[in-house]
């Protein structure tokens, strides 16, 4: 391999890149726009839950439970009914996903030691609603916690010693779901654009008929692929740093590892999922047919075999087998691992080694692949 060779090949696609400004520009505006996007829309939070009431017992003590919900965060109590068929229509629409409904004598009930509540779920969202469902039971057994304390009181029973869980969230500690969700998306998103950015190169040159005139060049076909990946890297490269700067200063998610760990990774990645689009275009005759490989290949992967919306492990074991072909599978588990975890080479060997390893192979059938298409 020439390096004067490998330097041409570089500047003659930096320049081909650089000439069309409003790809450019499109490019390097991507990241943040769809960070932006789906950052803000995809929200994994369940709070301010629309919730009716139906109190039936009108007493004291279905009041304080009702002041229960209404104090919680997780709720928002829009209205009290004095019917069935309101929370039911409420639900029909879409306006409440939860209806609390007391029932007559729950006063009565509840001091003699039993008392039962009746909970009206939406179940249309399962996801949604089982951690509603969670809410709603934990501000009711805290309520009977402590109806239970000031009932042994008033009779002079001294309360049965209770376990008090003191619970410390680690990583996460506010919970919010943009700080798992964004760095996810950092990877998915470089994932898409770095697929894209090459899966037309090499089928737009056989297109416009260019690329007879390449391979007329003592150029080599490691000495093509190579040379058009190194262009499109340093657009990657912007497109990263953008994508980092924008977690950080805009979604305010917090970065607790090592710029150098990070970088390196993003590097590796970025060199298996520019070959990958390479790969695909080298065997591509037209832009239509890259440009639907690029996509099936780079978009539903990142989003559903990466592990960024829905965990690996409960896929079935043929669909774990097959997300292993994908790099935006190890790079979400390294971004979501530098940024909130803090961790570094010591831990993510195996998620870099597995990078290395897939950088290697889809290079070298990247060059086989030209290889071919030049005999």
């Amino acid at each position: 391999m020439s390096y004067r060779r490998l330097r041409a090949m570089f500047v003659k696609e930096l320049h081909h890149i650089t000439r069309d400004a409003r790809s450019l520009a499109m490019a390097l505006a991507m990241p943040m726009m769809m960070l932006l996007l789906y950052g803000y829309a995809l929200s994994l939070d369940v709070d301010h839950i629309q919730t009716l009431v139906y109190d039936q017992d009108g007493t004291s003590a279905s009041r304080e439970l009702i002041r229960q919900f209404e104090g919680s965060r997780y709720f928002e109590v829009t209205g009290f009914v004095h019917d069935y068929k309101t929370i039911e229509r409420g639900i029909d629409t879409n306006k409440v996903l939860i209806g609390v409904v007391i029932p007559r004598g729950f006063g009565g009930e509840l001091a003699s030691g039993k008392g039962t509540v009746q909970l009206l779920v939406d179940g249309s969202d399962s996801n949604t609603a089982s951690i509603a469902m969670g809410y709603a039971e934990s501000v009711v057994q805290n309520y009977s916690a402590g109806v239970r304390a000031e009932l042994l009181n008033r009779r002079g029973v001294r309360p049965p010693g209770m376990v008090d869980a003191r619970l410390r969230v680690w990583y996460n500690s506010s919970l919010e779901s943009k700080n798992y969700v964004v760095p996810g998306l950092i990877a998915v998103i470089l994932m898409i654009l770095a697929a894209q950015l090459t899966t037309l190169t090499i089928a737009r040159e056989w297109e416009m008929g260019t690329m007879e005139q390449v391979l007329s060049t003592p150029l080599r076909p490691a000495e093509i692929v190579l040379g058009k990946m190194l262009a499109y890297f340093l657009v990657g490269l912007v497109d990263s740093v953008i994508s980092v700067t924008v977690a950080i200063t805009v979604f305010t998610v917090p970065f607790r590892g090592s710029f150098v760990v990070l970088a390196v990774s993003t590097c590796l990645f970025l060199w298996c999922a520019l070959f990958l689009g390479i790969w695909i275009s080298a065997g591509s005759r037209s832009q239509v047919q890259a440009y639907q490989m690029g996509m099936l290949v780079s978009f539903l992967p990142g989003f559903l075999l990466s592990g960024f919306t829905f965990s690996i492990d409960t896929m079935p074991k043929v669909i774990q087998g097959i997300s292993y072909f994908f790099p935006s599978r190890y790079f979400v588990t390294i971004v979501k691992g530098v940024f909130l975890k803090g961790i570094g080479f010591r831990l993510l060997w195996l998620e870099l080694g597995f990078l290395l390893l897939y950088g290697f192979l889809i290079f070298r059938m990247a060059v086989r692949r030209m290889n071919q298409k030049v005999a």
